[in-house]
């Protein structure tokens, strides 16, 4: 190949690079603020519906758009192989079930920007646990990032005191947002495996459809049938805004980011959740935002850049 031509051809291969990872971060964004819209609308649904009602419900509008958009895509529900079955109901036991248990429980009794600040510390949950496992290198800068998140997250759930931490301050509703974090982490990693045979919107549909599954026993033993027939009106709009946007399409292209450039890069991207959470919770709810919470944010997310950063 003339040289001129191959430099053209390395130019043009370049930007396209460049132009599929601006597409790929653009993605992350959009479902970022569609995450922290989650932490709004789960809070108000939190109040009048029971937890595992409002996830069922949640995941079966989830589920639906899901298999709707698959048969738009491929004109048919995918077929999954009897071995990748197991590990797509792992998907849905983390990322479905046991995530919405934890965050439905939790969203009863703490504020939306002060869990989402508490789940910012999942990048580096993420990043401990790809370097462990799957040999991703975890240097000093790296570990000081993640001491200084973690350190951040007490700072939050503490209310600016971290020693209460050690006389029973911390409440049911840190412990269940706590849970999240294991929950994510878990399917964020399950997923980075999983998409080595199967396509994003494949695991994302197959993993929502176990989960809904599993939820349903748990969501009729709460009380589904009688907060269906007494749910209002802005009820309805949490259920389908949780569903279809903040589920359906944000967690298909959160794995489509997965599987271009990795957990550990994607998972970055959650720190911007808290920042959307706390707004919107300050504007939408009237959540005060106090200074242990400015504090504790700030070293989540310095802590997060740091384990992150190249």
């Amino acid at each position: 190949m003339d040289y001129s031509v191959q430099e053209a051809y390395t130019g043009l291969r370049s930007n396209e690079m460049k132009q599929s990872l601006t597409y790929v971060y653009m993605l992350l964004i959009t479902s970022m603020a569609l995450w922290g819209g989650t932490w709004v609308a789960g809070r108000v649904l939190a109040q009048s519906i029971h937890p595992m009602p409002a996830a069922f419900l949640r995941f079966f509008v989830a589920s639906s758009v899901l298999v709707f958009m698959c048969w738009r895509a491929e004109g048919r529900m995918p077929k999954i192989k009897r071995n990748q079955i197991l590990p797509l109901m792992f998907l849905g036991l983390t990322g479905v079930f046991s995530y919405s248990y934890f965050f439905f429980n939790g969203l009863q009794t703490i504020a939306a920007g002060r869990a989402a600040l508490i789940v910012a510390c999942i990048p580096v949950c993420i990043s401990v646990i790809s370097a462990i496992f799957y040999k991703e290198k975890f240097g000093p800068v790296r570990v000081i990032g993640a001491l200084i998140s973690l350190v951040g997250v007490s700072v939050v759930i503490a209310d600016g005191n971290p020693l209460a931490l050690l006389s029973g301050g911390v409440g049911r509703g840190d412990i269940m947002i706590l849970g999240c974090v294991v929950s994510w982490t878990a399917y964020s990693l399950g997923g980075r495996a999983v998409m080595k045979t199967v396509s994003p919107l494949t695991a994302v549909s197959w993993s929502s459809i176990f989960g809904t599954i599993m939820l349903l026993p748990a969501a009729l033993a709460d009380g589904l049938i009688g907060d269906i027939g007494s749910a209002r009106a802005i009820d309805w709009g949490c259920i389908v805004y949780l569903g279809a946007l903040a589920t359906a399409l944000a967690y298909f292209w959160y794995y489509q980011a997965i599987s271009v450039i990795g957990a550990s890069r994607s998972g970055i991207f959650i720190n911007t959740v808290p920042v959307f959470a706390v707004i919107l919770g300050f504007l939408i709810l009237g959540e005060p935002i106090h200074l242990s919470l400015i504090a504790g944010g700030l070293m989540v997310v310095t802590g997060v850049y740091l384990t992150n950063r190249s």
